[in-house]
């Protein structure tokens, strides 16, 4: 590992397309007593929105991928006081921009290739299916169904290029879910 690196076994990422369920396990998670770092996307979209800024996926993508690379870059730096050996989950990581950047076929910069490396989360990395019954549109989700799919898909392929270890949840309810995933981490060297 190059020594410029950051990388942090307790960091753990719970990622998958938009409505499969990811801030409702993340609040299940935080019931039972483990913390978790909420997605930057849905508080940039509502900055935007309020401020009238147009760095938003349905007007000025670019501004808006690389606000998402700032504050996830950011999120990532203030999480390095989380005590080590205990979990902390994000709810997506930096992998997550690149994949965005793929999806919307805008070209990848040379500062959010750089930050793919130097950030690194635990290996293994928990991603949500798509649910097309828990799946919903609202005003910070616009995509339909298909576009959750194909953003699955993207993800997928992009954090396991990274050398990610892909572990799908279970399409269970929350509860089940969450314990799932605290069986599994319980298990892992952090």
């Amino acid at each position: 590992m190059i020594d410029n690196n950051l990388f942090r076994g307790d960091f753990i990422i719970i990622t998958g397309g938009p409505g499969s369920g990811k801030t409702t396990l993340l609040d299940e998670l935080q019931e039972n007593n483990y913390k978790y770092i909420p997605e930057v996307a849905r508080e940039i979209i509502q900055t935007q929105v309020s401020s009238m800024g147009d760095a938003l996926p349905w007007e000025n993508v670019k501004k808006y991928r690389d606000l998402m690379l700032d504050r996830s870059i950011e999120s990532f730096i203030s999480a390095l006081s989380n005590p080590q050996n205990k979990p902390l989950f994000f709810d997506r990581g930096i992998p997550d921009t690149l994949a965005y950047t793929q999806l919307i076929n805008l070209p990848i910069s040379k500062k959010l290739e750089s930050a793919t490396r130097k950030y690194m989360y635990n290996k293994k990395v928990f991603i949500l299916p798509p649910w097309k019954d828990i799946y919903k549109t609202d005003s910070e989700r616009k995509q339909d169904f298909e576009e959750a799919v194909a953003t699955y898909k993207i993800m997928f392929e992009t954090y396991k290029h990274l050398g990610y270890e892909l572990i799908e949840v279970p399409k269970l309810n929350v509860e089940e879910r969450a314990s799932f995933i605290t069986e599994n981490v319980v298990s892992w060297e952090l």
